[in-house]
């Protein structure tokens, strides 16, 4: 849930006047989604944690200079970021993000057939599905199979596709605050997120098939 604007204000307060009840609820909000963005860069839940706590350490050092000029939340998933992505080259786990897949260089994206989309010159619903996808029993998607899929095929994305949707779908980062953690526009972010949605699908469609909902 995003907070409201005089909220991080007042948090930022307290935070720089060394409330320590403060800091530990915002660890404990903050550090799951932290750690699942972690361990999309590193090969071990105990390099994620470290990361983690590099993440807090970052924090701690920064707080006194920052402008505010972003959210609290997406400025300390900045840090996480950036200090992810360093720590994954060095141990060999991604590519640098100078390597992701350009939103904006035109070519389609080709994990699901053509036909299921509209064309880009729709007059409404320009790339928007034309065969929609088919709902799968809610058990289905919650086996550790399916899990599994899912988390390979996020892994397995493009690194900028990767990050748009792990903050959005895994995190619950808003368009805003995602566009604001990497730089992205608006439409960059739309588009980074429709393929790498379109390709986690497609992952699971080959696990799952194209399955009819139950009654």
């Amino acid at each position: 849930m995003e907070r409201p604007a005089h909220t991080d204000s007042d948090l930022l307060a307290a935070l720089r006047a060394g409330d320590e009840a403060a800091f530990a609820r915002l660890v404990d909000d903050l550090s799951p989604g932290l750690a699942r963005m972690a361990r999309l860069y590193v090969s071990t839940e105990a390099a994620a944690d470290e990361v983690v706590q590099e993440t807090w350490l970052g924090v701690v050092r920064g707080l006194d200079g920052f402008e505010g000029r972003s959210s609290l939340k997406t400025w300390i998933f900045r840090i996480l970021i950036n200090i992810a992505r360093t720590r994954g080259v060095r141990d060999g786990r991604s590519l640098p993000f100078s390597s992701a897949f350009d939103a904006a260089d035109g070519h389609e994206d080709d994990a699901l057939a053509p036909d299921r989309f509209l064309a880009a010159d729709h007059d409404r619903y320009p790339r928007h599905w034309a065969i929609g996808p088919t709902p799968w029993p809610d058990q289905a998607l919650e086996t550790a199979e399916t899990i599994g899929v899912i988390r390979g095929a996020v892994k397995g994305l493009p690194g900028s596709q990767r990050e748009v949707i792990a903050l959005r779908d895994m995190v619950g980062c808003s368009a805003a605050e995602t566009c604001t953690a990497l730089g992205l526009s608006e439409a960059n972010q739309r588009v980074l997120l429709h393929r790498a949605r379109t390709r986690v699908r497609a992952a699971i469609e080959e696990t799952l098939g194209t399955m009819e909902p139950t009654l």
